[in-house]
C-alpha cells in the first residue's frame, strides 16, 4: 500500500517506510530527521518539468501525463521496482514538501506503484 504525506507531519505507527520523493531537500529539515527513511529524488520529476507544472492547478492534468511518461523511462525501472517491493512489502509514505497535497507528485508516483 502506497500513501502520501507531507514531509512536516509527525511519523504515525501506520506510516510504515517513509520515503521523501522530492527533487530537493526540504527547507528547515535535517538530513538526519527521524521522520524520513530514505530519499528517492530520482522518482521526482524532472527539474523541467516541476519548472513548467509550478504548482498549477491548471497544468496538474497534463503534467501528470508528463510525468508518468518520464516514469516510463528505462532508466527509472530499477527505482520503480525498488518502490514496488517496499510498497508490497508494507505500507509505503511518499513524502513531499508541497502545500498543496491535491496537486502534488507524489499522488501521481503513488498510482503509477500501486498500479503494478
Amino acid at each position: 500500500m502506497t500513501r502520501v504525506a507531507r514531509v512536516y507531519e509527525t511519523r504515525g505507527p501506520e506510516d510504515g517506510l517513509r520515503v521523501l520523493v522530492d527533487r530537493l531537500w526540504p527547507r528547515g529539515v535535517r538530513k538526519d530527521d527521524p521522520r524520513i527513511d530514505a530519499w528517492w529524488r530520482e522518482l521526482a520529476p524532472s527539474t523541467e518539468l516541476r519548472t513548467w507544472f509550478a504548482h498549477r492547478a491548471d497544468r496538474y492534468e497534463e503534467f501528470s501525463v508528463r510525468y508518468e511518461e518520464e516514469l516510463e523511462a528505462p532508466a527509472l525501472a530499477e527505482a520503480l521496482e525498488r518502490a514496488r517491493a517496499a510498497a508490497r512489502a508494507g505500507t509505503l509514505t511518499l513524502l513531499t514538501a508541497t502545500r498543496e497535497m491535491a496537486i502534488t507528485h507524489a499522488n501521481v508516483l503513488a498510482r503509477v506503484i500501486d498500479e503494478n
